[in-house]
């Protein structure tokens, strides 16, 4: 498959405008699911719903790592290409075959998980396209800092997002509706801490493949769910009383 440069370069600005667009919207109101979904409408379960919308982004990128060697470019499947689409897909086996079967989350109205399916699955085949057939490295792209910087900016943020979600989970029996505070990890800092480490994680991503595709990932990501921290963030403050006042929204110390 050759590189079909308009089609990366639409795409990416498509997720740019996009991602403003949202920021945008998100002053106002905060995206309908999870403790903002709607009472009424159709809606699948949390688990089922996760699944669903995050899978697409795992199987496209996977699809087009196992095309046939000849169907590559002439440049072949550079290590570097590869290591990078397989730093991508690790975030969405995660999301897709253990974060989904271990939420507790309430059930998602079923166009949010439609929207959010068709993201995944643009997203995952920008960014799959890109790395395997457009992407370019220099045989000793091992050796620059820069791809070491973001590779371990990723590693941080996924752990970071990981053990946020973990705390989230053990807040609550299974059952139990009530909300507490989160302790420990990054929320002793920020409120949204699991939406602070997939920010790092994906500017990680960014840095190391240091394209046009992945930055516009990144930029998405931050719109999309920096003012969902911000949200909950006022929200708790609203709830508790005795929220720690020097715990942020997002970025520790600073917002």
């Amino acid at each position: 498959m050759e590189c079909h440069d308009s089609a990366v370069s639409y795409l990416s600005w498509v997720l740019i405008v996009g991602g403003v667009a949202f920021l945008l919207r998100q002053r106002r109101m905060c995206a309908p699911y999870g403790r903002y979904s709607p009472a009424e409408g159709f809606c699948c379960s949390a688990r089922l719903g996760w699944f669903l919308q995050e899978v697409p982004a795992f199987l496209l990128p996977l699809l087009l790592l196992l095309l046939p060697e000849e169907e590559l470019t002439e440049q072949g499947r550079s290590t570097g290409r590869t290591l990078l689409l397989c730093t991508f897909m690790l975030h969405y086996f995660h999301r897709s075959f253990i974060y989904s079967f271990l939420t507790r989350g309430r059930p998602v109205p079923l166009p949010i998980t439609l929207y959010a399916a068709v993201f995944c699955s643009l997203n995952g085949f920008l960014q799959g396209h890109h790395l395997l057939h457009c992407a370019h490295f220099e045989h000793t792209w091992l050796t620059h800092a820069r791809i070491a910087a973001g590779l371990l900016l990723f590693v941080v943020g996924m752990i970071i997002n990981i053990h946020s979600d973990h705390i989230l989970r053990s807040l609550r029996r299974p059952g139990e509706t009530a909300y507490r505070i989160p302790q420990g990890g990054m929320f002793e800092f920020v409120t949204g801490a699991n939406y602070f480490g997939e920010i790092v994680e994906w500017f990680g991503f960014a840095v190391a493949a240091w394209s046009l595709p992945s930055f516009a990932f990144a930029l998405f990501t931050a719109c999309s769910v920096g003012p969902r921290a911000c949200h909950y963030h006022r929200d708790y403050l609203q709830r508790f009383e005795d929220y720690p006042p020097s715990r942020k929204a997002l970025i520790p110390f600073i917002l």
